[in-house]
């Protein structure tokens, strides 16, 4: 228990008034037997954990709230949820499956298309929320005491909720062209995990550097864009590595991008076509890597920024 302040404790006005006081010293020594800190510190790593972990309730009400009010003012409401990646999906099949014909020789394109937009907009809306999480928040910030890294997770968890409900129409499609649940759809929960896992992590990394350079959420479409393209949601990466017109290595680091890793996890579990075929082992191993350090490395690099968030 602290101890009452004596005088011995007290500076002096003389103290305080000579060009050579170790004033500063001496408070910040009182300061420190008395228990005090400065206000908006950030706090030990472990303790940090601790802190968002007591907020779990608060991160996951946050979560659900933003994603009913998504839609509030729409007349379809939580139906936009679904029919969002539809449509892009439709958009997709009709320019690169029909136009394009990057289908041939693709068996069950539809569900090959429609779970790689699926599993690509679930990364790239928790990267874009991400990069909103502070500097949209900012009266949240500046009015409470929290851990800051509640709102970037919360946000990434919002994502995931929202996956959740589009899955159901992923399934109907499936049923409608005769694919039925079989043992290896169990596989798409620990690929979701994993996905969700490094989907948090990069929003935590976006959150920070948004927080402090804004012009970044301008600049993140385009960046999307370009990475989906090379993801293999709309065609097939190993199609295009046999026709030979990319040089292996750049084939090798297309299939190895985490977006694209996380889309063969799903098309392997729920596509009866790409179960047939062995996944090889080291794509799990893939999606574990890059959930691991994604995660921590993004969680690590928010916490530094602590103090900083919400200031100027």
């Amino acid at each position: 228990m602290p101890r009452p302040l004596v005088e011995s404790d007290l500076v002096t006005t003389e103290t305080l008034t000579k060009p050579d006081s170790r004033a500063p010293q001496d408070l910040r020594a009182l300061a420190r037997r008395h228990g005090l800190t400065v206000s908006g510190a950030r706090p030990a790593l472990p303790a940090y954990v601790r802190q968002l972990w007591s907020r779990r309730a608060f991160i996951s009400a946050f979560a659900t709230a933003r994603l009913t009010a998504q839609y509030s003012h729409a007349k379809l409401g939580q139906l936009w949820q679904v029919m969002t990646p539809l449509l892009n999906a439709a958009v997709y099949y009709l320019i690169f499956g029909i136009l394009m014909n990057v289908q041939e020789g693709i068996p069950d394109y539809v569900p090959f298309l429609i779970t790689g937009v699926f599993v690509w907009t679930f990364t790239s809306q928790s990267i874009m929320s991400g990069t909103r999480a502070i500097s949209g928040n900012l009266g949240l910030v500046r009015a409470l005491h929290f851990p800051r890294a509640s709102l970037p997770l919360a946000l990434a968890l919002q994502q995931l909720q929202q996956l959740v409900l589009s899955l159901a129409a992923l399934v109907g499609i499936l049923f409608c062209i005769g694919e039925f649940p079989r043992p290896s759809w169990l596989l798409a929960v620990p690929a979701l995990f994993l996905q969700a896992l490094f989907n948090a992590g990069v929003a935590l990394v976006m959150a920070r550097l948004a927080a402090r350079t804004p012009d970044i959420a301008q600049l993140m479409p385009f960046l999307l864009r370009t990475w989906m393209y090379a993801s293999g949601v709309m065609w097939s990466l190993d199609h295009l590595a046999r026709s030979g017109r990319i040089p292996d290595l750049a084939i090798t680091v297309l299939q190895g991008n985490p977006a694209s890793v996380y889309i063969d996890l799903m098309r392997f579990a729920l596509i009866e076509s790409f179960t047939a075929d062995r996944l090889p082992p080291h794509v799990w191993a893939l999606g574990a890597g890059w959930a691991l350090v994604a995660f921590v490395g993004g969680f690590i690099y928010f916490w530094k920024a602590e103090e900083t968030y919400g200031r100027g």
